[in-house]
């Protein structure tokens, strides 16, 4: 009884001195109080701001954007505009782990409600959401105001005659809720915002592979139900200071998905920034620093794997951009930034649609001899510098952590600074005919038809010879990432024949999604379901044999010159297993027909061509 009665007066001491959401702890700073000088700014996208006699104007919007509304609130609102607008539906994608939906605004000309109707007028389709980090909402708010000007505002109701609008106000609505003032150290307002993470503490846009979280699992269906032309996933980014208050980035050019990526970089990039620029903004690409103290050594121009929107979206042949406004500027400037930035995506991909189609499909239709299955920096920086709007840093030695301070002055500098890409290769594969999943792997099977990949289901067995990949030591992660144990093993390829049972498949890379495919059933591939730990039980031994049935296996074995001869070598080159009783008998057990065929096989088979 005493252990129980001190262990609840801990509990009770841990829940006092903690605050519940939207609650102050006591004697906390001023979140303001942390963060470098703001710089001036006075853009004319201030006149996009509605009135304030407008009945609709957005929470945000009544708040001279100091706050930005709960998801009820936000709902709410919605719903009042859909209910004025016939230009409006609303549809749940889903419902989250505690089990808010999660909505998304269909916005048409006609007011189409389902995938048959909105492509039936024609139109490309623009999907947008905000919040996948939902202490990063920058879009919600400006996503309202903009569905307003398209609908009962009418200030852009002609972009709705040349492309429609899929909007998901709130992705992770359950970290949407998760509201406090000290949630995002490094960013200026509002004064509210969400959480990073899910319930289950997954980040939603690490989850794009593997699908582990019921947010990105009803995205990445409605994907594949709505099947939108551009895809824009809205953020907010901390790091170093500078100019640039809303930056993007994605996969161009030299790509998974190279006809779209250059329609991203000659048409929309130079739209986005024409427009923002126009509008008092100071756009820029989505970098990091080479060095956060001194941006002219370098810069990145970084893309993600298909574990990240951007980098899925190219993996499926669906132009997508990653949007990253800047944390330190005012939150109106960066909802500002956002709207803009909507309506110039939406009137781009209006004006050249066409064009946009065109490269899509023949990225369907490129079937590549090799398969990229991850991009690194290159070695060496492009060829033309960049002229980088900078802050002034200052540099002084910290009494409190011994080490380096870092203070951004809030005067503006321009540097010429060398840019590094991503654009180079770091592993490829020659890709199968297809693969083949045998029945047992059932969850892996369920995530490739969430995905919209196309495979084919046996209806009675079936032996076939196929090449399997065999597994060396595995290499685990040394703690959970993504609420998994990440796995990595080099591997081999061997022929064999195999019994794939009824309820097996075959997954063909002959498919509009087959690059998706060989990315996520490749082991090499950095975001391969084996990568990702869902075979781990392939490593696992359960059948072993006793040293009394072993010598005499072993004396039997040795009969044969060639065993004899590689035991004897390796007696001889290895002390530590020649010094190990142990080690010698599993040396002819692994090598006998009593040992496991199956162990460390990857289970996923590659097809084998016709001619090989």
């Amino acid at each position: 009884m005493r252990c129980s009665l001190r262990l609840l007066c801990a509990f009770c001491l841990l829940t006092c001195a903690t605050p519940m959401a939207g609650e102050s702890p006591e004697g906390a700073v001023d979140p303001e109080s942390l963060l470098p000088p703001t710089l001036a700014w006075d853009g004319t996208s201030r006149s996009l701001i509605a009135e304030a006699d407008d009945p609709w104007r957005t929470p945000a919007e009544a708040s001279g954007f100091q706050t930005t509304p709960d998801y009820e609130t936000t709902i709410a609102w919605v719903e009042r505009l859909v209910e004025a607008s016939p230009r409006l539906h609303k549809v749940s994608l889903g419902e989250s782990l505690e089990g808010r939906p999660i909505w998304m605004v269909i916005a048409t000309a006609e007011g189409a409600a389902t995938p048959g109707e909105l492509h039936a007028n024609g139109r490309p389709i623009l999907l947008a959401h905000a919040g996948i980090h939902s202490g990063e909402i920058d879009g919600k708010d400006a996503g309202l105001m903009f569905l307003r000007e398209l609908t009962v505002g009418e200030s852009l109701g002609d972009l709705l005659g040349e492309a429609s609008f899929l909007f998901v106000p709130i992705l992770n609505v359950d970290g949407h809720e998760r509201r406090s003032a000290y949630n995002r150290i490094n960013q200026r307002g509002p004064e509210e915002m969400g959480w990073r993470t899910n319930a289950a503490n997954l980040n939603l846009n690490r989850d794009f592979a593997k699908l582990d979280t019921p947010e990105i699992r009803a995205l990445v269906q409605a994907i594949d139900r709505w099947q939108p032309d551009l895809y824009i996933d809205l953020h907010v980014t901390d790091g170093m200071d500078k100019q640039h208050d809303v930056t993007w980035g994605f996969h161009g050019s030299d790509s998974w998905s190279p006809n779209g990526g250059a329609w991203l970089e000659e048409r929309l990039d130079v739209a986005l920034t024409r427009d923002l620029e126009a509008a008092g903004h100071v756009p820029g690409p989505h970098i990091f620093s080479m060095d956060r103290r001194d941006p002219s050594r370098g810069i990145l121009k970084w893309v993600g794997g298909a574990r990240y929107s951007d980098g899925y979206g190219a993996a499926r042949h669906l132009p997508t951009v990653l949007v990253e406004n800047h944390s330190l500027k005012p939150y109106e400037q960066r909802v500002l930034g956002t709207y803009v930035l909507l309506a110039s995506s939406l009137r781009s991909l209006g004006e050249f649609g066409e064009e946009l189609r065109i490269a899509v499909e023949t990225d369907r239709e490129r079937r590549p001899e090799d398969v990229v299955l991850g991009w690194t920096r290159n070695a060496e920086p492009n060829p033309d510098s960049m002229e980088f709007p900078g802050v002034e840093v200052r540099l002084s030695e910290s009494d409190i952590s011994g080490g380096e301070r870092i203070e951004w002055t809030g005067s503006k500098v321009s540097l010429e600074v060398p840019v590094f890409e991503m654009t180079t290769p770091s592993a490829t594969v020659e890709p199968p005919p297809a693969y083949w999943i045998p029945a047992a792997w059932a969850e892996v099977i369920e995530r490739l038809r969430l995905h919209g990949v196309a495979s084919e289901t046996l209806s009675e067995p079936r032996e076939i010879e196929v090449a399997v990949y065999r597994l060396g030591e595995p290499q685990y992660g040394e703690e959970p990432y993504e609420g998994r144990f990440t796995v990595k093993a080099e591997a081999e390829l061997e022929k064999r024949r195999m019994l794939f049972p009824a309820g097996s498949i075959r997954v063909p890379v002959n498919q509009a999604l087959g690059t998706l495919a060989v990315l996520l059933l490749e082991p090499a591939s950095t975001d391969s379901f084996f990568q990702w730990g869902f075979f781990l039980p392939i490593f696992q031994r359960t059948e072993y044999g006793e040293s009394y049935a072993l010598e005499p296996l072993a004396q039997q074995m040795l009969t044969d010159p060639e065993v004899e001869a590689a035991f004897h070598r390796k007696l001889k080159e290895d002390p530590e297993f020649a010094a190990d009783p142990r080690q010698r008998l599993e040396w002819f057990y692994q090598r006998s027909p009593f040992f496991d065929e199956r162990w460390r096989v990857y289970p996923v088979a590659r097809e084998i061509p016709p001619d090989s």
